[in-house]
């Protein structure tokens, strides 16, 4: 960190985010961190995390975001980065969520993979991943940011748990034996309009290749991931803002379809 930042603790910039969740949207974090210092971003995600846990929330798996090279560019850094998912961020297919949940939230489509036995080894590769997925299934996260007008750093959305929300999973769940993970199409819907699209192959050429990468880190931290683990592999198309009222369903090929509303219930 330059000389001419406030050195603000990483547990007070914790604390601001997690105050954020209930009072509102604040301003980034440049008095603690500069924009490129992912290390002292996953400090202060990892601190509400365990504040979380102790708070008796359950980890369920992981989110990986930024597998979108343009979007690495425009935060100027060259890799990935992940937030932790918890029990009670999970929306149910068909379901709804409640707008007094979150800020400024956007929905993208992405492809989940549910781990049937943990990953330990550092090196883990792409078929590693394969191999100890027991299944995939089509995916919707709703990303917010607790950071004002969503103008994040790279730093920012990592201490912001990867700018994280909640998550819905689709009801077909499919075996990775003869299912295109590269060329599947996906369409996001909003209102039965189509307002995104991309494809298996946007996603850091792969989402087995965004899988692997956070095996890898994971691992190097001392904390693997697991089976059970839910794995949000990172957006297949861009996100997109959603208003109260709205409908929003992804399909994905050979994947069939998610959906949820945001808004009350009728």
């Amino acid at each position: 960190m330059s000389d001419n930042l406030p050195q603000v603790s990483h547990d007070t910039l914790a604390r601001r985010l997690r105050d954020a969740y209930a009072s509102g949207a604040i301003a980034p974090l440049r008095d603690g961190l500069e924009p490129t210092d992912g290390a002292g971003a996953y400090v202060v995600q990892d601190i509400n995390t365990r504040h979380w846990v102790e708070g008796g929330r359950r980890i369920v798996g992981r989110k990986i975001g930024l597998t979108a090279k343009a979007v690495q560019a425009q935060l100027g850094v060259d890799q990935p980065d992940y937030g932790v998912l918890f029990d009670d961020m999970q929306i149910a297919d068909g379901g709804v969520l409640d707008p007094a949940r979150v800020i400024q939230p956007k929905a993208e489509a992405e492809i989940a993979l549910v781990l049937a036995r943990e990953v330990t080894t550092a090196s883990a590769t792409p078929e590693d991943i394969a191999a100890a997925t027991d299944y995939a299934v089509a995916a919707i996260e709703i990303v917010d940011s607790r950071i004002a007008d969503w103008k994040i750093t790279f730093a920012d959305t990592v201490a912001d748990n990867g700018s994280s929300a909640f998550f819905v999973l689709g009801g077909e769940r499919k075996k990775l034996d003869g299912l295109d993970l590269f060329t599947c199409g996906m369409a996001l819907e909003v209102n039965d309009q189509i307002v995104s699209v991309g494809a298996g192959a946007a996603c850091l050429g792969h989402p087995l290749n965004a899988a692997a990468w956070l095996a890898r880190v994971m691992a190097a931290n001392g904390t693997p991931l697991k089976a059970g683990d839910v794995l949000l592999t990172g957006a297949l198309g861009p996100m997109v803002a959603i208003t109260p009222g709205d409908h929003v369903k992804a399909s994905i090929g050979g994947m069939g379809s998610v959906s949820f509303t945001y808004g009350k219930g009728a």
